[in-house]
């Protein structure tokens, strides 16, 4: 299919995928199989946020501020969100480590807020330094309310012991109306399952794919893990799904595995280009399970 003819395709297939994906629990047995758009409207679990099942990541190697996609340049790389958006992608994911927030801040001079769900996340671990680092964010983003605002990359088993002030300082800024809720992302088993049974923790950004590539264990590790926070109510969004670009030609695979599961709500992929972005949504709407 020319290239041309594959984006009308693609444009349609949007257009008609208006419905409301619920949260789902383990995964029924079904009488016709589930089938998957990425600019699905999902619910992200308990927290009521409604988004796209797809959210533009700008974090791929990302770290000291840069990562592929900001090395793309503002005119591309905001190009491209605002291509994403178009779309149906409405979920933005940034971060301080990625240097994004001042590109999503371009994409949203053309871009409606309240129209995009904005998650970053902060890599500070102390009480005053999140306090400032929220209202830095805030300012670079440009706007008041960070919808998503995650502790970023934890890996201590005992993080939300030794991270109590911080935690707290994340819950005052949403009872002044700054955040509209909160999480993590994890980088260990042991953190993992320390959010998981954290009654703080709202939402997961958790590594995910079918053959375990740049996870915090084995999928058959994780994965009871993610179901269990899933049950409690936590909204679980997937992240590492091409594995860190190991597995680019096993996309198709990982996608069928992650969106199987049906506890993951949202998933965040990093493109370099629309033709990769609409790639991904071809294959997200090939899947069957």
């Amino acid at each position: 299919m020319r290239n041309m003819d594959r984006r009308s395709f693609i444009r349609s297939a949007l257009a008609g995928a208006g419905a409301l994906a619920l949260p789902w629990q383990a995964a029924p047995a079904r009488a016709q199989k589930a089938k998957f758009a990425a600019g699905d409207r999902v619910v992200l679990n308990k927290t009521g946020i409604v988004t796209s099942r797809l959210a533009i990541g700008s974090g791929t190697n990302g770290f000291n501020k840069v990562s592929k996609q900001t090395r793309l340049g503002t005119d591309t790389f905001v190009g491209m969100i605002r291509e994403a958006f178009d779309r149906g992608m409405t979920f933005w994911d940034m971060a301080d480590q990625y240097g994004s927030h001042p590109f999503f801040r371009e994409a949203l001079k053309k871009v409606p807020r309240d129209k995009v769900v904005i998650l970053t996340k902060v890599w500070t671990r102390d009480a005053e330094g999140v306090k400032a680092d929220l209202e830095r964010f805030r300012k670079e983003i440009g706007t008041d309310v960070i919808d998503i605002l995650l502790l970023h990359c934890l890996t201590d088993e005992n993080w939300t012991t030794k991270m109590k002030a911080t935690m707290d300082v994340v819950s005052e800024a949403r009872e002044k109306g700054r955040v509209r809720t909160f999480g993590c992302s994890c980088h260990s088993l042991g953190a993992l399952k320390a959010a998981a049974d954290s009654d703080w923790v709202e939402v997961l950004l958790s590594r995910i794919n079918h053959r375990g590539v740049a996870m915090d264990a084995e999928p058959s590790a994780v994965v009871p893990v993610l179901r269990r926070a899933h049950d409690s109510g936590k909204a679980v969004i997937g992240m590492k799904i091409a594995g860190v670009g190991e597995l680019r030609d096993e996309i198709s695979q990982s996608l069928k595995f992650v969106l199987g599961q049906g506890f993951v709500d949202a998933f965040t992929m990093g493109f370099e280009s629309v033709d990769e972005l609409d790639d991904v949504i071809g294959k997200v709407a090939a899947v069957q399970v």
